[in-house]
């Protein structure tokens, strides 16, 4: 793992890169709440008892895409072997209905000849074709437009032309769909993703008084997601009053950013959080809440496109109950730095402790005198580049 080589820290996970977890936090993972979408993006669910499997061989080209490397490379060398073999059965076919296999008659009288009855050359439908074998080399080189020069067909089977222009026309199409499905697998939109970065762990901590769900999102590329967009969702088992259980009920949440709406600038990481109104899913919860036995889940989608390819992207993550922080912010990482602005990104999943009141949203409302009872905490300090000044001239004793 890239983690364990000091290349990635530890602090954060990489969107589609799952994590290492030690054996005996496994052990503890299984009394958690089934996680609806993985840390590393990918969803868990399992289909089952799907019927009408016909429909994927609809969308022929969407299912090769979508399998895996070893099966779409075993279908890649399949079809063109069937296709090499299915030809070379022809043109060894046509090859014996017109005699070309035949020693005996390689040599025959011209009936216009007459009396003369000088010996005419046998002309066969492909030349150099004796057997089998020389017939599939002859339908390798047809296909793959190898021409050696020793095979090549002649003027003589009508027959042999028409299967020439089907097996180039079958070639082509055999290429275009096998190509597009290689090129379309090396460029997939979650490769893009797999920089797209989120952090570990999100905090709940006060912002402008108000408390606030909070994550941090960073790019690791210096090409940027062009119309960036992000969005999040709290995945809940819930019941109507009907009595209708809907054990995956989700709930769209309002994210904020520092340029406002769900659109982002991800040229820096940002600090994207959710203000806990009223509104909120997250307005009942407090530190006495957030255990692994809760059912609690926020999914983050982030959306973008690829300046480079154009192709949209979308990067995914998720926190349980007890991945949220109560009363922590996350640390600055931006300074200026020699006229530019530079990331650490060693910090990125610090956080540090700050006073935060441990009750609801809704108690932190109705009860202003809460806020009173709070210390301030200290602001962030700005680091300034520190400038030395060299000496324009020096000042020395004179010798005596």
């Amino acid at each position: 793992m890239l983690s364990r080589k000091g290349i990635i820290p530890e602090e954060y996970v990489l969107t589609r890169l799952a994590e290492d977890v030690p054996d005996h936090a496994r052990y503890r993972a299984r009394e958690r709440r089934a996680r609806f979408v993985g840390k590393n993006g990918a969803c868990n669910v399992a289909h089952k008892n799907i019927r009408e499997q016909g429909r994927f061989l609809q969308d022929v080209f969407t299912t090769l895409v979508d399998l895996k490397w070893p099966h779409t490379l075993l279908i890649f060398t399949m079809s063109f072997l069937c296709s090499w073999l299915l030809f070379g059965m022809v043109w060894w076919l046509i090859a014996f209905a017109h005699g070309d296999l035949d020693h005996s008659t390689r040599l025959q009288r011209d009936p216009a000849e007459g009396a003369a009855g000088s010996a005419a050359a046998f002309v066969p439908c492909v030349t150099s074709i004796h057997s089998f074998t020389s017939a599939f080399l002859f339908s390798i080189e047809v296909q793959v437009t190898i021409g050696f020069g020793g095979r090549m067909v002649t003027e003589e089977c009508p027959a042999a032309i028409l299967v020439l222009i089907v097996q180039n026309i079958v070639g082509l199409v055999i290429n275009a769909i096998m190509l597009g499905c290689i090129f379309m697998k090396t460029s997939q939109a979650h490769r893009r993703a797999e920089t797209l970065i989120f952090s570990k762990h999100a905090v709940i901590a006060l912002r402008e008084g108000r408390l606030c769900f909070m994550l941090r999102v960073g790019d690791l590329r210096k090409s940027m997601i062009i119309s960036a967009t992000i969005r999040m969702q709290v995945v809940k088992k819930t019941a109507s009053l009907e009595g209708e259980v809907v054990p995956l009920n989700q709930i769209d949440i309002q994210m904020e950013n520092p340029v406002g709406g769900n659109s982002i600038f991800l040229v820096s990481p940002l600090i994207i959080y959710h203000v806990i109104d009223k509104n909120s899913p997250l307005y009942d919860i407090s530190p006495m809440n957030l255990h692994h036995h809760e059912d609690l889940e926020i999914i983050v989608i982030l959306e973008g496109v690829v300046e480079t390819t154009g192709i949209t992207t979308q990067a995914r993550t998720s926190y349980l109950a007890d991945e949220i922080l109560w009363g922590q912010r996350f640390v600055p990482i931006v300074a200026e730095e020699d006229g530019r602005y530079s990331v650490d990104y060693s910090k990125f999943g610090n956080t540090v402790k700050v006073p935060t009141p441990s009750c609801t949203a809704r108690q932190l409302e109705e009860d202003k005198s809460i806020m009173d009872t709070m210390p301030l905490s200290p602001k962030g300090t700005i680091r300034k580049r520190s400038v030395k000044l060299k000496p324009k001239f020096t000042i020395s004793e004179e010798p005596s």
